[in-house]
């Protein structure tokens, strides 16, 4: 069995967003969130579409103004994975996107006017059995606040947080969410952990406008890293200066990381040296272009030489090692054939396919869910 670093699950209240439980004993809900005009309704449902088969649990979808909740029904209708309304200001917003039928609604209840503008929206949610994710961000933080802090900081987070918790408590609404955002790594740990020690709600972690697709993806997986391996954790966003479909493909590759979801290849492989007896930089770049649609949970060794590459072979599911002048293939640890430097992707992709749609009928016939 592999050492395990998360420690205990952080113990929660359990909430759904339209068919996805979060909390509780759930898995990690990894999420997205569109960037095409929502009023074009076309693009924003193929951009859903591509999210979902990327592995979303969750769609968010801004809803920023009349003719954005106007489409809304209209998208809903035509995409299966849940949506979250992002909801600034309006409560008119926020009661459209209810009444077109969102599965939940991101907002912070005191930025949404008055308490009776609140209660409205906070009824139809509960009407609706709509969850509310409350999303405190360091950039955004309440004047009072920055006044009493002089600065963003994780105390000014945390009591901005438990305001708005407070104000829903107050209404006898506890279907919640919490997101504590901020670009600031040590900032945004901080305060997840702070919150976590006096509310039991379910946590949505994100490192807010982490940058680019190489940077943002470091910089989110050292925070949602140290926060997972504390057990803090329900649902995740990585948010990044690229396609939608990048923050997906990041999130699952961090829960892998840390053995909490198993979704698509995980590629096993050797930063290759002088000892290779193939391109293993090119070979695994054209390897996850070609098994990026795979799904099925599965570890594949590519090691470019003798000297590590029979040991990884033997905890990988499929792998290849390194030789001369043929390669070894490897099936569940042991031999099982040789590949050509020129055959070597291809005939390990179909490898791959073959395993994976295996493990998916044998997971069917079981009535078992993907992780």
């Amino acid at each position: 069995m592999r050492d395990q670093i998360v420690q205990t699950r952080r113990k929660t209240r359990q909430l759904s967003v339209g068919k996805v439980l979060i909390g509780g004993d759930a898995p990690i809900a990894v999420q997205s969130m569109t960037n095409t005009p929502t009023t074009d309704i076309d693009a924003t449902v193929a951009q859903t579409r591509r999210l979902a088969e990327a592995g979303a649990d969750i769609v968010r979808i801004s809803v920023p103004d009349p003719e954005s909740a106007a489409a809304m029904p209209e998208i809903l209708n035509q995409v299966d994975v849940p949506i979250i309304a992002d909801i600034h200001f309006s409560h008119k917003m926020a009661l459209a996107a209810i009444e077109a039928g969102v599965h939940g609604l991101r907002l912070n209840p005191g930025n949404i006017g008055s308490r009776d503008r609140v209660e409205t929206v906070v009824k139809a949610a509960q009407e609706r059995g709509i969850s509310i994710r409350i999303g405190v961000n360091a950039g955004s933080l309440e004047k009072s606040l920055l006044e009493k802090y002089g600065e963003p900081c994780a105390d000014a987070m945390v009591e901005s947080a438990l305001g708005h918790i407070r104000i829903l408590e107050e209404m006898n609404f506890h279907d919640i969410k919490v997101s504590l955002k901020a670009s600031n790594i040590p900032m945004t740990v901080a305060a997840y952990r702070k919150l976590a020690d006096v509310v039991d709600y379910p946590f949505h972690l994100g490192i807010t406008e982490a940058g680019s697709k190489f940077s943002g993806t470091v910089k989110s997986a050292i925070g949602l890293g140290l926060l997972l391996a504390d057990g803090i954790g329900d649902t995740i966003r990585i948010s990044l200066a690229a396609e939608p479909e990048e923050e997906i493909r990041a999130g699952f590759e961090i829960l892998k990381c840390l053995n909490l979801r198993h979704r698509g290849v995980n590629l096993i492989a050797c930063p290759s040296c002088a000892r290779q007896k193939f391109d293993v930089i090119r070979t695994v770049e054209l390897l996850e272009k070609r098994l990026a649609h795979i799904h099925e949970p599965m570890d594949v060794a590519v090691i470019g030489c003798v000297v590590n590459g029979p040991g990884e072979a033997r905890e990988a599911g499929l792998g290849i090692t390194g030789g001369y002048p043929v390669h070894l293939m490897y099936k569940d640890g042991k031999p099982s054939g040789k590949l050509k430097s020129g055959d070597l992707v291809e005939q390990l992709a179909q490898e791959v396919e073959a395993r994976a749609a295996k493990q998916a009928a044998d997971r069917s016939a079981k009535g078992e869910s993907k992780s």
